[in-house]
């Protein structure tokens, strides 16, 4: 079961402001930039992202159901600012894998005690 939808709001209200500061930045981190699908409004969130050949995996701890998830599907892609830079990632693919084996171990480990198995996969432009 993926984690709660109250602890989502929390984070998007709180968390992220602070974690946006380094996340560009941080191995493992990444500022996720999207669009809007109603409003077409720019957005930015921070997640752990994990690099695998030929682009990025999300693990979706709140499920595939999100605002973010649904803005990256609707638009068929978006901008990742990770480790100083930004990528184009396109093609993106849900994928439940109950054992998220695209992960590292201990990722993996953790995110099987929560029951998160859906991940979100993005090709490199």
């Amino acid at each position: 079961m993926p984690l709660p939808r109250g602890l989502a709001r929390f984070n998007r209200v709180v968390t992220n402001r602070v974690a946006s500061a380094g996340a560009g930045r941080l191995p493992g981190f990444g500022i996720l930039v999207h669009r809007g699908r109603k409003s077409g409004r720019t957005y930015r969130t921070p997640l752990n992202v994990f690099r695998i050949k030929g682009g990025y995996v999300i693990a979706l701890t709140y499920g595939p159901d999100t605002d973010w998830v649904r803005n990256v599907l609707a638009e068929g892609g978006c901008e990742l600012e990770t480790r100083g830079r930004t990528v184009r990632l396109v093609r993106p693919r849900l994928v439940h894998d109950e054992s998220r084996g695209a992960l590292p171990q201990p990722v993996r480990a953790f995110l099987g005690v929560l029951s998160v198995n859906d991940l979100l996969y993005l090709a490199e432009e």
